[in-house]
């Protein structure tokens, strides 16, 4: 096997690329796509987000001190790609992408009806740490589609088609290989 050394480089993939929206007190809704996110903690529950401070929802998330993180299907790949690429400082992406806002327990800024799945979030502390800044959150709520609950009251979030963000490329993720403690579990 023959190996190359490349410079630093942020290479960790696949990330999940969500649409986090947010809210100023009185101004109008907007979604940026993030693919630096992440699990930060389990008590208190807690993710981060990275954003480059130019970007326009960075000075919202900033001043309102909260956001939501929504999570995204293959049937919102086009509008997390649209979200991510055009600066709601020009336009309206709800009305854009004909998603809907959505009230969250707990914040004040909307979520996006047609994800499966949304966190709402509060901002415990903003790390500067060069090209983007680190924003540690506390997830206050929880809200999820009822169409992917199961009948025995199951949320089947590997039902939504949930999508992924790799090296430039979104992909559908497929065929699950494994389950949490199957490599240790006693064969019958």
């Amino acid at each position: 096997m023959s190996r190359q050394t490349w410079k630093p480089g942020n290479m960790l993939y696949p990330v999940p690329a969500v649409m986090v929206s947010c809210k100023r007190p009185g101004g109008k809704p907007n979604i940026v796509t993030v693919a630096w996110a992440g699990t930060i903690c389990s008590d208190p529950v807690m993710v981060s987000i990275s954003l480059r401070p130019e970007r326009y929802s960075y000075g919202i998330i900033k001043e309102s001190g909260e956001f939501a993180i929504n999570l995204v299907t293959k049937n919102l790949t086009f509008a997390t790609d649209y979200c991510g690429v055009k600066s709601g400082r020009d336009i309206d992406k709800f009305k854009e992408m004909n998603l809907t806002p959505v009230s969250l327990d707990g914040i004040s800024a909307p979520g996006i009806d047609e994800s499966p799945l949304i966190l709402a979030c509060r901002v415990k502390d903003i790390q500067p740490l060069g090209s983007h800044d680190l924003f540690l959150a506390e997830v206050v709520s929880v809200s999820v589609n009822e169409d992917y609950m199961d009948a025995s009251g199951k949320f089947r979030l590997n039902d939504t088609e949930l999508m992924a963000y790799s090296h430039g490329e979104y992909f559908q993720l497929g065929e699950k290989i494994g389950k949490f403690g199957y490599s240790v579990r006693k064969k019958k």
